[in-house]
Parts: C-alpha cells; structure tokens; sequence
C-alpha cells in the first residue's frame, strides 16, 4: 500500500474509533453528571455561517438555522477527529500505528482542546476557554477530560489499528 494511503486508512481508522469513544463518554457523562452534551447541529450552523463569512456568534443558538446543519456538524466532528489523527501519525509516524504509545495520544488528544477553547467557543459566543459561560472553570474541566478521553481513544483506537494491519497482513506497514 502506497504510504500516503496508509496515512488516510490509518488516521481515518485512529480518528473516528477516538471520535466514538469521546461520543459514549459524553452519553456516559450526561447520565451521570447530568451535564448535557454538545448540540452538533450548532456546530454545523457554526460551520456554514463561517464558510458564508461569519466567524462570531453572540451566542450560536440564536443565529439563523441553516439546513442540514445536525448532519454537517456531526460530519466536521468526525473529520475533526480524524485530522487530529493524522496530526498523530504526522509527528510520531506510521510506525506509531504498529505498536501505540499512550504518551503521543495523551499529547495530541488534551492538546486537540486548544481547538474549541480558542476556536469554537469564541466563535460561538461563549468566549475565550468559556469565559462567558455560567461556570467557565466548570466548562474547561469537562472540555479538557473530555479531550484526555479522546486522547485514550487515541491510544485504543491505535491498537484496533494495529491489530488491522496485522489481520489484513499489510506487508512493509510494521
């Protein structure tokens, strides 16, 4: 397999398998702790007001809804998760995938909380690292364990791989 190929399978297999495990914890941390968890369909409007020009939103929710902008929200938090991925793979190689090390996934996977702290909520009116939240310190704790947790997915969804590669017997990989 040409290895820019087995750039895109690999990031693509290690991004939405740590997607998914950030998804359930957000299921798990609803049912717990009662803490809601993140409208996609205003990511999504997020999304297309900024491809129209309109990067801030005082706040989100009361900006004009757009179509389909559950399914392109969900969508950019996927592909999101699987450019964090190739970040991975990008600073600790391919070889990363044929025998995962928890420290880079760590590092990529808090590191990736720079992403909503100074994009996405200052884009969506909640301020710099939800300073204008209600709870701010509330919101970054749960911002950074959730992106901890993307990062431990990281790590196992590197094993899944790892055990992928060897299965499908993809020789020159590792």
């Amino acid at each position: 397999m040409p290895e820019a190929l087995g750039y895109l399978v690999c990031a693509a297999v290690v991004g939405t398998g740590a997607t998914v495990l950030m998804d359930l914890w957000a299921v798990i941390r609803k049912r717990l702790l009662g803490v809601p968890s993140l409208d996609y369909a205003l990511v999504g409007r997020w999304f297309i007001h900024l491809a129209r020009g309109r990067f801030r939103h005082d706040p989100i929710g009361a900006s004009p809804s757009v179509m389909h902008e559950r399914l392109i929200g969900w969508t950019a938090h996927y592909l999101t998760g699987i450019a964090f991925a190739a970040v991975l793979l990008a600073f600790w190689g391919l070889g990363w995938v044929c025998r995962p090390a928890i420290g880079p996934a760590l590092v990529v996977g808090i590191g990736s909380v720079v992403a909503p702290f100074f994009l996405m909520q200052p884009g969506m009116g909640a301020g710099i690292a939800a300073s204008r939240t209600p709870r701010p310190g509330a919101t970054r704790l749960h911002s950074l364990v959730t992106h901890g947790i993307f990062g431990l997915g990281l790590y196992a969804a590197g094993w899944v791989a790892s055990l992928l590669l060897e299965r499908l017997q993809w020789r020159g990989f590792c």
